[in-house]
């Protein structure tokens, strides 16, 4: 089994409730400084909005969750350009009688894809949390200061300082949308660093491959790479499916569906509508 593994010092969660997500999505490794960690854009400008339905698995039926919206807008961060990359999940009001969950991730980066900025205001059942994370480039190290805001209002801070680059979920996010695949075997393991408000742990993602996804309720079918991040648990280091995700195999890269595997049962998350996109929709199967 292949497998590419990028290395982070000892120092160093998710698009859709208590999970690391989404969304998620790809990451490949680039080396040190800012001007090290830049990486050609090749999949979306400013403008660009995706809209998303959201589904539980509640006792053997599929109810409509909520809704999730992710956008791209061209910005100013500290003077200079920069994208702010917001996603915003809402739970519906019949979900919220079980479980309630407001989440919304916030990243600025760099027209060249170098994370500057994370956060993430998380409310999750009755708990409330705040993820920051806050990137600066000096002397050839990556130095992230992080800040964690509990649901009792406690404040904790911590510091990481590293060779490497570090991402957050949402900058590796938009920085892996711009991968290429052609070398991709299923199977091929991809490790990656990822950062909160605490700390910034090694991830798994592993590809499965291509499939076609006919959308629920649509005529419209997506051709797809597939990828799984995954958890490792236990003595044994078993192997735990967190997330699946359907990425189109176009120049958009965009995420089509998730399934995600809660604790407390199945989700799932469908495109519903995407506008201001860099590239046509060319993954879309015709009849």
């Amino acid at each position: 089994m292949n497998s590419t593994r990028i290395k982070i010092s000892s120092n160093l969660k998710s698009l859709f409730s208590r999970r690391r997500v989404a969304l998620i999505l790809f990451v490949f490794a680039v080396a040190g400084t800012q001007g090290q960690c830049k990486y050609e854009n090749k999949a979306f400008v400013g403008g660009e909005n995706l809209q998303y339905r959201l589904y539980f698995n509640w006792k053997f039926i599929w109810i409509k969750a909520g809704t999730a919206n992710l956008s791209i807008d061209s910005v100013s961060y500290n003077r200079k350009p920069a994208y702010r990359c917001g996603l915003i999940t809402r739970g519906s009001k019949r979900t919220d009688k079980f479980f309630m969950m407001r989440d919304t991730l916030l990243a600025y980066i760099t027209p060249n894809l170098v994370p500057l900025y994370y956060r993430k205001g998380a409310l999750e059942g009755k708990s409330h949390n705040v993820d920051e994370a806050w990137y600066s480039y000096n002397d050839g190290k990556i130095n992230i200061r992080h800040r964690f805001i509990n649901n009792d209002g406690e404040v904790s801070t911590n510091e990481s300082s590293s060779d490497e680059c570090a991402y957050d979920m949402v900058s590796m996010l938009m920085r892996a949308r711009s991968f290429d695949p052609t070398d991709y075997k299923p199977g091929m393991k991809l490790r990656f660093p990822m950062a909160d408000g605490k700390r910034v742990k090694e991830e798994t993602l592993i590809y499965r491959g291509k499939k076609d996804f006919k959308m629920e309720n649509t005529d419209t079918t997506y051709h797809c790479l597939v990828f799984s991040f995954v958890e490792y648990v236990g003595k044994k280091n078993k192997e735990k499916e967190v997330v699946t995700f359907y990425i189109t195999d176009d120049k958009n890269h965009l995420p089509v569906r998730l399934d995600l595997f809660l604790r407390f049962g199945t989700a799932k998350a469908f495109l519903t509508s995407a506008s201001g996109l860099r590239w046509p929709q060319t993954s879309v199967v015709k009849k």
